[in-house]
Parts: structure tokens; C-alpha cells; sequence
């Protein structure tokens, strides 16, 4: 295919999302060497911007050259060795995930359930903790993005580090999009991607650690799993010692460089408040035309809307005609909610009012055509009076 002729789209799924055109063009200067002096200035750059997103002190915050699941399997790996306890939360398909990455390392998992779209309590875990544990490792999902579901973390935080145990926190799509308080919250271990409500490309994923997690890792009897994604090494490249472990994606970097300076430049609460308002005039609209969200209603995110898919509709058949007619991409339900549901999302630089009313317009065309309703402007109405208070 020529590149020259990809159509752009407005990007509404669970990520990517709409990229800055300054973060693009900060993607096409020179490539110059990972050893540079103006590479590594790059990165120092990125540490302390990553710092302030996350909203911690923590000296071993760097991006992981890789996807949000990169960074998944860099918290685990590294806290993880071989028969180490660990209890895991699930209620979406990221923990499962989770999961599944810490049996690969070799821990012994136990894990807790609740519905999806549902969130976990402090007791639920503080009974985990206590029947079931110790546990050297607690994971859990801040943004279920299978779900649309938001984890409170402050009151977990608590019961987690009174148990002795340490924090792993996925923030692959809550970051910058939502609070996210790194220390704060007590969390040693916290990752994310580039490509959600950073509205970078894929390719990057932000981590940090606490120095509890850092003793745990330094600690270590037995050598990291993974050679690539071993910290000891990689926090060596990212530290004044400049010690070389793998070629750095140099012109990723300076993408994740510009985006950060463009959160940055809006402010974090700006930011926050932001999302949280285009989630408010979103789920109005699909509220006027019967769309339900999925996720309880006192915990959902607002950059990612799991609905249902009305009855008697092909929600295959809705998203193409959105992909196709519209050049609009939404997202499909995964697991328990697939054929069943469609995940919107509203990140970074695709949260905006014309994002939620173009998608509303677009959905209404397409549902009036299939008699599911009998007509257009309800939605964008709806969502418009949110916009107008």
C-alpha cells in the first residue's frame, strides 16, 4: 500500500488516540545516536516530565522501549522470582493479563474476582491479604479498559502496605487522562503507555518504582527473567553512568518528549477535568438514544466508555459502518463483553467536544437506519446541554 493514501480517522477506540501534529513532527527530526549528549539530554528530560505526570519522586522512572504491555511485564519481572507470592485482582481482561504474565515469571498467583465492570473494596483485599497471604506483590488495575470500570487505589494502597506486601498499579490508560498519584498513593510499581491519553504512537511504556521496590529488586536472588526488560541494566543507560543495553527508539522518544510537554503545558487537573467533562457530555448523549455504559455507575472512567450494544444490533456491523462511512474507530467488547458492547474512548487529543459529537451523530445515522431509532439530534442535544452548563 502507498502510505500516502492512508485516510486519517477520528481515533475513538481503546487506543491509539489522536496524536498532536507538534508530537509527529517532533517524530521526523534527525535520528542521531542513543549515546548522543543530546539524545541523553532527551531522556533526562523525559525522566523528569514522567516524574511530574506520575506525581512522584521516584529516581528510577524511564519509558520502556515497548507497548503498555511491555511495561506490564517490566514491573512484574522485575519484583517477581521464581515462587514468590503474589495475589492478583480481576475484573477485566488487563488483570487476567497480569495474571497470566506473573505465572510466567514463576510466581505463585492467587487471585480475586468481581464482575466486570464492577471494582474492588479495601476489605475485599484486606480479607485476601489475610486469609490467603503473605504475598510479596500486589497487582491491580487502576483503568480496566476491557470494562470502563475505574479502581479506587488510595484505600487498597492502605491495606496492601499494612500487610507488608508491595503495590503494582496499571495505569496504561488512567494516565494523564485521571488522578494518578504515585506517591501519593503509596504505589511501588506503576506503568503505562504511550498511545492512550499521552496521545503518543504506541512504542513506549512509562514506569516507576518506588524505593521499596527498588531494595526488592536489588535484593534479587536470581537473575531478572527477562534480559531485555531487566531494570538493574536498563536503569544503568537511563542513570549518569550511561552504561549501553539495547539501541534506544530514538525518534519514539522524541515523540513521548513533545507529549509530555504538551500535558505539561495544559496542567494535570486541567487535564483531568478535561476528560471528566467529555465523558459527562458522551454518556448524556448515548443516555438519550437508550446506550447504557456497562461499568457501575459510580466508578467509570472517563476516558474509556464500555456500552452496551443495543438489542437486536450487530455491533460488528456498526463499527465497520463507523470505520467505513465516517472514518470514525471505535472499539470492540473483549471477553465476557464481546459481540455484545462497543468501547469508546475519549483520550488526550481525541477528548474533545467535536469527538463526542461527531460519534453521537455518526451512531444516531447508523441506528436510524436499522429502525432502532425512529430519529437523528436527540444525542447531540443531550450531550450539547452538558457542554452549555
Amino acid at each position: 500500500m502507498n502510505l500516502k493514501e492512508i485516510k486519517p480517522r477520528l481515533l475513538m477506540g481503546p487506543g491509539p488516540s489522536d496524536v498532536d501534529p507538534r508530537v509527529l513532527e517532533a517524530m521526523s527530526r534527525p535520528t542521531i545516536g542513543h549515546l548522543d549528549p543530546q539524545f541523553l539530554s532527551v531522556l533526562n528530560e523525559i525522566r523528569d516530565m514522567l516524574q511530574q505526570v506520575f506525581q512522584t519522586n521516584n529516581r528510577l522512572t524511564l519509558a520502556v522501549s515497548g507497548s503498555g504491555s511491555a511495561g506490564m511485564e517490566t514491573c512484574v519481572v522485575n519484583l517477581i522470582e521464581p515462587a514468590d507470592e503474589m495475589l492478583v485482582c480481576i475484573n477485566g481482561v488487563f488483570g487476567q493479563r497480569m495474571k497470566d504474565v506473573a505465572e510466567r515469571a514463576g510466581a505463585e498467583v492467587t487471585a480475586i474476582e468481581r464482575p466486570w465492570g464492577e471494582v474492588f473494596t479495601a476489605d475485599e483485599v484486606a480479607v485476601a491479604l489475610q486469609e490467603q497471604g503473605p504475598f510479596k506483590v500486589v497487582g491491580i488495575v487502576h483503568a480496566e479498559t476491557s470494562t470502563g470500570a475505574a479502581q479506587p487505589i488510595a484505600p487498597i494502597s492502605e491495606v496492601v502496605h499494612q500487610s507488608g506486601a508491595l503495590l503494582l498499579v496499571d495505569t496504561v490508560t488512567s494516565l494523564a487522562g485521571m488522578e494518578v498519584d504515585v506517591d501519593g498513593w503509596q504505589i511501588d510499581a506503576c506503568y503505562s503507555g504511550t498511545q492512550k491519553c499521552l496521545s503518543c504512537p504506541p512504542g513506549l511504556a512509562p514506569v516507576t518504582f518506588s524505593p521499596a521496590a527498588v531494595k526488592a529488586i536489588d535484593e534479587r536472588k536470581a537473575k531478572v527473567q527477562s534480559w531485555y526488560l531487566d531494570v538493574t541494566m536498563v536503569r544503568a543507560y537511563w542513570s549518569a553512568e550511561r552504561l549501553y543495553h539495547h539501541t534506544a527508539p530514538i525518534n519514539m522518544n522524541y515523540a513521548l518528549h513533545e507529549a509530555l510537554r504538551i500535558v505539561l503545558e495544559e496542567g494535570l487537573e486541567a487535564r483531568w477535568q478535561r476528560h471528566a467533562l467529555h465523558h459527562r457530555g458522551l454518556k448524556a448523549g448515548l443516555e438519550a438514544i437508550g446506550v447504557r455504559h456497562l461499568a457501575d455507575p459510580n466508578h467509570q472512567l472517563p476516558m474509556l466508555n464500555a456500552v452496551a450494544a443495543p438489542e437486536g444490533v450487530d455491533e460488528a456491523e456498526v463499527r465497520k459502518r463507523l470505520l467505513d462511512e465516517f472514518n470514525i474507530e471505535i472499539g470492540a467488547g473483549l471477553g465476557q463483553f464481546k459481540g455484545k458492547a462497543w468501547r469508546i474512548g475519549l483520550m488526550g487529543e481525541s477528548a474533545t467536544e467535536r469527538h463526542v459529537t461527531s460519534v453521537l451523530t455518526a451512531l444516531e445515522t447508523v441506528l436510524v437506519e436499522r429502525g432502532i431509532l425512529r430519529e437523528t439530534g436527540r444525542a447531540v442535544a443531550a450531550a450539547r446541554e452538558v457542554y452549555s452548563s
